[in-house]
């Protein structure tokens, strides 16, 4: 059912069936139901060389293709896929991985600060403010969208079994990278919001639409807490490596999970 608003980006069809599938190729493929999709720059590639790990499939956009790898770990197979930056290309490539078999996914990638934590800090967000847009092609408008609870448990056991700690948050998801304002900072400060990124709402609002599980393991990055001036820092490249191998072992906690 189509519902109509003023606005279009608060205009949302609750049908689940579009003219255009994600899966409209319809390639022979089955992935495996475990999945790592990372917003780590060249840490997917390195491990899945080092690890020897299959590329079984790729995904082609307009500017980049974007390899599938399957890797073994701990008798269990797990997709590995990079991560495209911002919530439209994340979230279509997040919806056609869903659309060829995984269906328990752990995300990872920085963050910025809104309140004073250290750099490389692991952050569990609990919720997200949906300040982006594409969200609302999957949920309806809401100005908050819940994390899967599953998810934030097994990143919580990864996490507490490799003696992390760690803080769990409400995170701002915006696509306005250049537009993270003086005022607008100490707005999302003051309902609650301790980090900003560009797509955690969108791919928790996919995952929640397609019926499938997703949790995010977010580390920071630079800074916004003093807005008089933006400290870049090192941008959590430091977390990468360690992000990764703990979203390996939090997805792996998910590998018995029968609903969501």
């Amino acid at each position: 059912m189509l519902i109509k608003n003023e606005w279009p980006i608060l205009e949302y069809d609750t049908s689940q069936q579009a003219v255009l599938a994600p899966d409209h190729e319809q390639l022979d493929l089955k992935l495996p139901k475990l999945a790592v999709f990372a917003f780590l720059g060249s840490q997917i590639e390195a491990y899945a060389a080092k690890h020897q790990a299959k590329r079984v499939a790729e995904f082609v956009s307009a500017t980049k293709t974007y390899p599938i790898f399957v890797s073994e770990r701990a008798g269990q197979q797990i997709c590995l896929v990079q991560a495209p930056v911002g919530a439209p290309a994340a979230t279509q490539l997040l919806d056609w991985l869903i659309a060829y078999g995984v269906s328990r996914v752990i995300s990872t990638g920085s963050c910025g600060c809104l309140v004073a934590l250290p750099e490389n800090t692991w952050l569990l967000p609990k919720k997200a403010l949906r300040a982006e847009g594409t969200s609302y092609h999957y949920l309806a408008p809401s100005r908050f969208v819940e994390l899967n609870l599953k998810a934030l448990a097994a990143l919580k056991r990864a996490l507490t079994r490799q003696g992390k700690d760690y803080q769990v948050v409400t995170t701002w998801t915006t696509d306005g990278f250049y537009r993270e304002t003086k005022e607008l900072v100490a707005y999302r400060k003051a309902e609650g919001c301790q980090v900003v990124e560009m797509e955690c709402a969108a791919l928790a609002a996919c995952a929640q639409m397609r019926g499938i599980i997703w949790g995010m393991l977010l580390y920071t990055a630079d800074s916004l807490a003093d807005v008089s001036h933006h400290d870049s820092r090192s941008w959590g490249e430091l977390a990468a490596e360690s992000a990764l191998e703990l979203s390996l072992a939090a997805v792996l906690e998910l590998g018995d999970e029968n609903e969501i």
